[in-house]
């Protein structure tokens, strides 16, 4: 049974910075990219920011710049993603996500967390 733990996440000052943690429960291979997506009530899912097995970064315009993702893994497995959020603003307030990287190459890359509540507050 793999399972994704988001912890980190709590209310901040606009301004404020907080670092998300993703805890790999079971296993991961590392070949899925594992990346962060957030949801706010009334607007529709958003990427955040992704990292492949190679360490290669990808963010959302929004988050470009103020956001950094990293991970730990191993020769076989994932074990860990983060986001640290640093100048954080009032419209970063969602529910934050953790997941695998779904693709036609990786399709058994589908695991999401339960997620994590930011709140920014001005």
């Amino acid at each position: 049974q793999v399972q994704l733990m988001e912890t980190g996440g709590g209310p901040v000052q606009a301004g404020g910075s907080l670092k998300l943690s993703c805890e790999v429960r079971g296993y991961i291979s590392r070949y899925c990219g594992m990346g962060w997506y957030r949801k706010a009530p009334g607007k529709e899912r958003e990427f955040v920011s992704s990292i492949d097995k190679e360490d290669f970064r990808d963010y959302g315009p929004l988050v470009r710049g103020r956001f950094t993702i990293s991970q730990t893994q191993d020769n076989n497995s994932k074990k860990a993603v983060f986001l640290e959020m640093t100048n954080l603003k009032t419209g970063d307030t969602a529910m934050y996500y953790c997941a695998t990287i779904k693709s036609a190459l990786y399709p058994y890359c589908d695991y999401w967390g339960q997620g994590t509540q930011v709140t920014v507050s001005s």
